[in-house]
């Protein structure tokens, strides 16, 4: 897939991800397409030789943004979306790229409200009728 293919994915993909009611509380922050995480990410967050990342949130959560968050020059956050191993979850696990997407903005997003890597999962257990 190209990238100017999957980036079109991606935009399809977020209102599919996100509900209506909760899109205009998104705010300032920038979708990116990378190939995978590079170097410096895959330290940062401990990533083992044969690990990677679908995905990555960097910012501040929306609940963590105080009263002066945006006085001034304030960067945007970005939500990452890795596509070599986003093609490679679909491939291994028998859905399509743009349902690996859906569900890695939907992650990414939660973690931009404010929810850790425990709560997002258990969020998504629940979603999917796992607990």
């Amino acid at each position: 897939m190209t990238r100017g293919e999957f980036e079109a994915l991606v935009a399809q993909e977020f209102e599919k991800a996100i509900p209506e009611k909760f899109r205009p509380h998104i705010k300032n922050v920038a979708f990116l397409v990378e190939d995978e995480p590079d170097e410096e990410i895959r330290k940062t967050e401990g990533l083992g030789r044969h690990e990677t990342l679908l995905g990555l949130y960097r910012g501040i959560p929306t609940p963590m943004r105080g009263d002066f968050y945006g006085m001034g020059t304030t960067m945007p956050d970005t939500i990452t979306l890795y596509q070599l191993p986003i093609e490679d979850e679909a491939r291994e696990s028998g859905l399509n790229v743009a349902q690996v997407i859906r569900e890695t903005i939907w992650h990414e997003v939660a973690h931009h409200f404010g929810m850790n890597e425990h709560e997002v999962r258990r969020r998504e257990d629940e979603r999917d009728g796992i607990v």
